[in-house]
């Protein structure tokens, strides 16, 4: 009984008891739902469904919805960044977003563990797959639904040409099959942008160069759409030249990344081929790979050791089609770079290295015609017929002949000459335009402490060819040859001494030597040095061309041995004047002179 008295005070004790842990208990689970319901509750107080998912695949959002929805992206997940970088030629700033597993946004210490690509869209913005698929991959990896990586921070430039995207039309892409609006290719000044990434005419290409060494990727993905042929692919790749990419990290893009990315569509049902690079001409003859130079995206990025790779989807193709083939490109790329992770760190390191100590570099790169790859290649057949436009020959595809046959591609490449690599180079500092440039790209440049005269080897333009078209607001030279020499010559306190012994070696010497297909000097930076700026007056001339030849008998020999096998030249007076002046002590220093000099090892 007592036993009985002390349970029934007890039980009631027992039972508050309880009530009151459970109630806090149950208070404490409340807290944490509606936390995670709030949570959940902020991710649906946006709209994070593209226009183009909206519309059916019809369409594609506008420059500011883009930004908007990666304000909103950014606002909904820790996971999402999103970021300012210097200023366009539109007046817009440049975004970059930036999809972190971690939710680290430092990239000082991201770099060191995690694979980093960088994607570029809209560059020609009315080519919009890119803009529409990665607005999409961004969005599921941040939401968790798709498996999303752990050691690969996904990073893109929403739009990079902002004023072509905010001249909307839906003409201009004479033969894209969709979206019903889109930008247009030229920027703001009417730049192809993708013609810019070495020369850097543009604020857009200037405040790409701080994305870009802010980031430092391991990849760079350039999203475009194209044709310039029929053929049953939706996606080509257009991987940077692997011969000019070189040694070690140039095998592993051409034998193991490119044919990994290749198997991973593969097995999703996604055929994928190299951009197809004719003109007018059926792909089953044959074809090179592009030739990507430092003007454009994927060829600077190489300059880096970055493994570069320009997206082309089909513009015949439905654009629904086009955007979910770049969708899954893009989640294919992130497993490779998931997966070769620390072989790829690797690789670039060691890249950066033997350009640090190699003593010769190759230029001038183009397609071995003897030495094809053979690729298999999923086409239509084409034929020639009557046009009923021109009555000429014009090309025409049959989609209801398929064909798959092995073709001709010519994916080597060989260069043509090589430089030996200088200690380093000295700028005089009137060279201020060329010298911000080495600035952007992180160039250390060292200014000489005193006027000193240092023993250096110059440079005489010898030869070149100039484009009688404008391109991109210049007249282009190519084909350009050079005299060298060494020689004394005196320079001023401030003047910049430019060590090749840093990792933009490689950007050093494809701008730097004038021989160098996107030198700074084809690019038009020195055209001064190629005019004259003294003369002479041929009747005051004439008496000092007589007695210096009547002093120099051997350059009077030359003179007329020069006579004797040139009948233009002995027929033109002042050609004949003009040479002996460019001979004697009057004709000045600096014609044709390049003007930076190299040191020498």
């Amino acid at each position: 009984m007592v036993a009985l008295r002390l349970l029934s005070k007890f039980i009631p004790l027992l039972v508050k008891y309880i009530m009151k842990k459970y109630l806090l208990l149950g208070l404490a689970i409340c807290l944490l739902l509606s936390c995670d319901l709030e949570k959940y509750q902020l991710k649906n107080d946006y709209d994070l469904k593209t226009r183009f998912e909206k519309s059916g695949g019809k369409e594609t959002d506008t420059y500011d919805k883009v930004i908007e929805f990666y304000t909103k992206l950014a606002k909904s997940s820790g996971k999402v960044s999103l970021k300012e970088f210097g200023k366009t030629d539109s007046g817009k700033p440049l975004h970059l977003a930036i999809f972190s597993p971690s939710e680290d946004f430092n990239f000082e210490k991201l770099e060191k563990e995690h694979s980093i690509i960088l994607v570029n869209n809209g560059i020609h913005p009315g080519e919009t797959d890119g803009i529409d698929a990665t607005m999409m991959l961004f969005r599921d990896l941040a939401g968790d639904s798709i498996p999303a990586p752990k050691k690969t921070v996904f990073a893109t430039i929403p739009i990079y040409n902002i004023g072509g995207a905010l001249n909307r039309n839906s003409t201009s892409r004479t033969n894209q099959n969709g979206p019903a609006e889109y930008g247009f290719r030229g920027n703001a000044r009417n730049y192809d942008l993708n013609r810019d990434f070495i020369k850097a005419d543009t604020r857009n290409t200037r405040s790409f160069y701080e994305i870009f060494h802010y980031v430092n990727p391991d990849i760079f993905i350039d999203n475009h759409v194209s044709n310039g042929a029929d053929y049953q692919y939706t996606l080509t790749h257009l991987f940077t030249q692997h011969n000019k990419l070189g040694g070690k990290i140039g095998a592993y893009l051409n034998k193991e990344m490119m044919p990994a990315l290749e198997d991973s569509l593969a097995q999703k049902d996604w055929d994928i081929t190299p951009y197809v690079n004719v003109f007018n001409e059926v792909p089953e003859k044959g074809f090179s790979q592009f030739n990507d130079l430092p003007r454009y995206s994927s060829g600077y990025s190489t300059l880096w050791n970055t493994l570069g790779l320009v997206v082309e989807t089909h513009m015949l193709k439905p654009y629904p089609k086009r955007v979910e083939g770049n969708y899954e490109l893009l989640r294919s790329m992130i497993g490779i770079a998931e997966k070769d992770r620390l072989k790829i760190k690797d690789l670039r390191t060691q890249a950066t290295k033997e350009h640090l100590t190699k003593r010769w570099y190759p230029i001038n790169f183009e397609p071995d015609m003897e030495n094809p790859s053979q690729r298999e290649f999923k086409g239509y057949e084409g034929e020639m017929l009557t046009s009923e436009v021109t009555g000429q020959e014009r090309l025409k595809y049959n989609r209801k002949k398929p064909f798959t046959k092995e073709i001709d591609y010519y994916d080597n490449f060989v260069a043509r000459d090589t430089i030996e690599i200088p200690r380093a180079y000295i700028i005089p500092q009137g060279w201020w335009q060329l010298t911000e440039l080495l600035k952007l790209n992180k160039i250390k440049l060292e200014p000489l402490s005193q006027d000193t005269t240092l023993y250096v080897e110059t440079a005489r333009i010898k030869d070149f060819k100039t484009r009688d078209q404008a391109y991109e607001g210049h007249y282009l030279h190519s084909e350009t040859k050079v005299t060298r020499e060494m020689d004394s010559v005196s320079f001023r306190k401030g003047d910049l001494v430019v060590k090749t012994f840093q990792p933009g070696v490689r950007y050093l010497l494809e701008t730097l030597e004038p021989t160098a297909p996107d030198s700074f000097f084809n690019w038009n930076f020195f055209d001064t040095v190629l005019q004259q700026k003294e003369g002479f007056s041929p009747y005051v001339f004439e008496d000092l061309a007589e007695e210096l030849l009547a002093q120099n008998p051997k350059l009077k020999e030359r003179f007329e041995e020069k006579k004797a096998g040139d009948a233009a030249f002995s027929k033109d007076w002042y050609a004949q004047l003009s040479w002996l002046h460019k001979q004697s002590k009057y004709y000045e220093e600096a014609h044709l002179r390049y003007p930076i000099f190299r040191m020498l090892r």
